[in-house]
């Protein structure tokens, strides 16, 4: 949605959704997304089980709905007055029922296993898999809707009134027609990427078997949502966890989201910040089971210095830029963003066992830490962009020009290179408090399964107990 508008000439406001009103609907998209984290977080951790799992059925009933949705997402409505209002409803439409589908998907991980290796590998394959998604989606829509684009050229100098001047380029194609060329290629791109969300719903179906809880005992009692959601801010692995990604996911956004705009405007590579883009995620794709099997020969928090490995080649870029150097720091930035994918998600299983050891006549918070989790990781991606916004606002950014002024090169040489890098240090720095290590992993382990067992076997005694007493009557 924000590419068909922001993509097409500016007309006037009762014509034409502006960036700005693209940008208030992002927001508020995004602000409705995360404040329906907990409120999904409580409805599933009170589902019941069912045959086919108890989030199995969360993640099949939202689907179908979120492909629907999606596709109105990019739908041009007839009328002209309301398409504010139609693109906020069904964005926020979308982001609260993809919410409901991650949050049961992220927490899917602790219902597969008790083996932490398992749940470890699993988990790295479905990052791999999200960051082959998300290349194979951008694959599809960009060769779908190239054809809707016409050859886009910066304005040299600029006249006072921007809008008015696209009164002289009666040529281009009105993008407002919802029978125009352009509305009609986005809405078959929005068709292609909803089937592909069907058929990765029927894909999780048919190959994952959700198991009970594997380390519920019988005589457990759910933890009221509250009560757990309390429980878990308290809990100070998962603190320092959160506090620590909350910060280095800021930088990543900060870094993703300003690439393009700095290989653009700063490093003068507007020709190449799409293969510079491909080689981001294709580097994160491949370098996913390299960490997998780093982390578990090194440990996990070992394993989070590869973050750090942009920052120096981030710096050397924003100094020197060139050609050579750029598809570098692509290739590096994906080496870490993949690390800082893959660790959080491998990490939180493991505070998880944490807690349970610590609780363990409580069950049904594996849902409340994960709907939590989400929350803050979208709330990351929101600060990211509300920096770079802000910053940009203020040096005076323009869109749709060659020549941006030297205080907005500055500010994206900043957003860059300074504040990630800074971003990333302190992130790191917090989590070398996080008291998980992987000998407190395996005693963790050892003392779920003593715990399991030793329940087990009292439960046969009063089993056979009661037998007896059966009998005897």
């Amino acid at each position: 949605m924000a590419g068909a508008a922001t993509d097409a000439p500016e007309r006037p406001a009762e014509e034409e959704i502006t960036p700005f009103h693209a940008s208030l609907v992002l927001f508020i998209g995004k602000a409705s997304g995360a404040v329906t984290d907990p409120v999904a977080g409580f409805f599933i951790s009170k589902s019941r089980w069912t045959k086919i799992g108890r989030l199995m059925p969360w993640m099949l009933a939202c689907t179908p709905f979120t492909v629907v949705s999606y596709f109105f997402m990019w739908y041009l409505p007839p009328f002209v007055s309301g398409r504010v209002v139609w693109y906020l409803i069904f964005y926020c439409l979308f982001q609260a029922l993809t919410t409901l589908f991650q949050v049961p998907y992220s927490a899917l991980t602790m219902f597969l296993s008790t083996d932490q290796k398992e749940r470890d590998s699993a988990t790295a394959y479905r990052m791999t898999m999200e960051v082959l998604g998300t290349l194979i989606g951008a694959a599809l829509q960009g060769q779908i809707v190239a054809s809707a684009h016409v050859s886009h050229h910066c304005i040299v100098n600029p006249p006072v009134n921007a809008t008015d001047s696209w009164h002289d380029t009666p040529s281009l194609p009105d993008p407002s027609d919802p029978l125009s060329h352009q509305a009609k290629v986005y809405m078959i791109a929005a068709g292609v990427i909803g089937g592909v969300y069907l058929l990765g719903i029927v894909i999780l179906f048919l190959g994952v078997k959700e198991k009970d809880d594997p380390y519920a005992l019988n005589s457990d009692r759910a933890i009221p949502f509250c009560k757990g959601l309390g429980l878990t801010m308290k809990h100070g692995p998962y603190v320092k966890l959160t506090a620590s990604f909350l910060l280095i996911s800021t930088a990543v956004q900060l870094e993703q989201s300003n690439f393009v705009l700095f290989c653009t405007h700063a490093a003068d590579l507007r020709n190449h910040f799409q293969y510079l883009v491909v080689t981001i995620l294709v580097s994160a794709a491949v370098s996913i089971p390299f960490w997998q099997k780093f982390l578990q020969r090194f440990g996990k928090k070992c394993a989070a210095c590869g973050i750090s490995w942009m920052i120096p080649f981030a710096v050397m870029l924003v100094t020197i830029p060139n050609l050579i150097l750029a598809y570098f720091v692509a290739f590096v930035s994906g080496l870490s963003i993949a690390a800082s994918l893959l660790l959080p998600w491998s990490m939180l299983p493991d505070v998880v066992d944490n807690f349970r050891l610590q609780n363990p006549h409580g069950k049904g918070q594996e849902t409340i830490f994960y709907s939590s989790y989400v929350f803050f990781t979208k709330m990351s991606a929101g600060i990211g962009l509300g920096i770079s916004a802000a910053g940009l606002e203020f040096t005076g950014y323009k869109p749709g020009i060659c020549r941006q002024s030297n205080d907005v090169i500055l500010t994206l040489k900043i957003l860059i290179g300074a504040v990630p890098a800074i971003l990333i240090l302190v992130g790191l720095f917090i989590l070398l408090f996080y008291p998980i290590t992987e000998e407190s992993r395996k005693e963790t382990k050892l003392a779920l399964e003593v715990l399991r067992r030793s329940h087990q076997s009292t439960e046969n005694l009063d089993d056979h107990k009661e037998g007896i007493s059966v009998w005897q009557l």
